[in-house]
Order: C-alpha cells, then sequence, then structure tokens
C-alpha cells in the first residue's frame, strides 16, 4: 500500500491525513476529527465511549474503520483509527455538537437533492451545468465538456459490449488512450 501523510487544517485545527493510492482515497484521523467537532479535553475517550455507543446501536462505523499509522504530537508513528471520507460524514452525523449542526444541515439538503435528482435526472445535469458555471467555466468550455462525458459514454458503452470490465481493465485501456494521444497516463 503506497501512501503519503499530510496534515489538513480546520478551522486552524490539525487533522492528520493519509493517501492511499491504490483505495485512491483520504484517510482521516478520527481523534483529530472529533477534536475538532467536540472541543472534548480527551477526544480519545469521547471516541471510546461513541464507538461504544455505535455498536449497541447497530451501527458499523466503528467495526469498519482501520487502523494506520500516523505522526503523534511526539513525531513517533502509531496506530490511530481512521476512516475514509464517506465514514467521517457518517461520524459527523453521530456527533452531538453545535459545531457540526451546520454540516449535518448541509448533508441533509445534499441528500435530499440526490433523492429529487434520482426522480428527476435531468435535475443532475443542471447541478452540474450551474457548478460549472459558478466556478466561472465558460459556456463554450461547459459545452466541450458535456460533450467529452457523452463520447466517454459511448466509449465505455463499447468496451462493455466487448466484454471488458469496468475497473482496471478500464483504466489501462484509458492509460493505452492517454499515452497515445499525450503521451501522459491517468496518473501523471
Amino acid at each position: 500500500m503506497v501512501q503519503s501523510t499530510n496534515i489538513k487544517l480546520f478551522q486552524d485545527r490539525n487533522i492528520r491525513t493519509i493517501w492511499d493510492e491504490e483505495q485512491e482515497k483520504w484517510y482521516f484521523s478520527i481523534i483529530d476529527v472529533i477534536a475538532v467537532l467536540t472541543d472534548s479535553d480527551n477526544p480519545r475517550k469521547y471516541w471510546s465511549v461513541l464507538k461504544t455507543r455505535l455498536k449497541s446501536e447497530g451501527s458499523q462505523l466503528a467495526t469498519n474503520c482501520s487502523q494506520l499509522k500516523m505522526p503523534g504530537a511526539d513525531g513517533k508513528m502509531r496506530e490511530t483509527d481512521v476512516a475514509d471520507a464517506e465514514q467521517i460524514l457518517r461520524l459527523v452525523q453521530s456527533v452531538p455538537s453545535k459545531k457540526a449542526e451546520p454540516f449535518k444541515l448541509w448533508l441533509a439538503k445534499i441528500g435530499n437533492d440526490r433523492i429529487d435528482e434520482m426522480a428527476d435526472p435531468e435535475l443532475a445535469i443542471k447541478r452540474a451545468l450551474d457548478f460549472y458555471a459558478r466556478k466561472g467555466y465558460s459556456l463554450d468550455w461547459i459545452n466541450q465538456r458535456l460533450k467529452t462525458i457523452e463520447v466517454r459514454k459511448l466509449l465505455t458503452d463499447e468496451w462493455d459490449k466487448g466484454g471488458i470490465k469496468k475497473g482496471m481493465e478500464y483504466a489501462l485501456l484509458t492509460d493505452e488512450i492517454y499515452s497515445g494521444w499525450a503521451g501522459l497516463n491517468t496518473r501523471s
């Protein structure tokens, strides 16, 4: 597993993170997130009590968390509980905290929007267009991006018809296309 550690700042507080290249995911120190959300004097104890409560409620969150080595306050590498972004979002929902409340409201809005998009997929396209426009992209760029998505969909449909499996086989074919076109690969 190829990893690189990093520190993220949230409201001037450190949150230790680690990037797992194989999984292509960020993992966050749960203790650091708990410390930011709760201002607890003992975030380890808070997490221990919360894990017990979550398990008694039938939540798999604590069970599904991993342990990875991250630098401690003294600089030594120590095993610590970590969670990926999806698990951290679930954790935030479980923490009673005024700091977490705006985040919980945001998550509820996002969830509601996605449910609406399932009923009317055109809403997802409109959301993407609005997002690109807010980021300052030109209408020409946005239209080209949509065309690129359409062409990629046609290509992957052909791969599916040919029996190509998603995941590694898609990645290998995409690398071949990038290499032939620009001399790059998808990780460049």
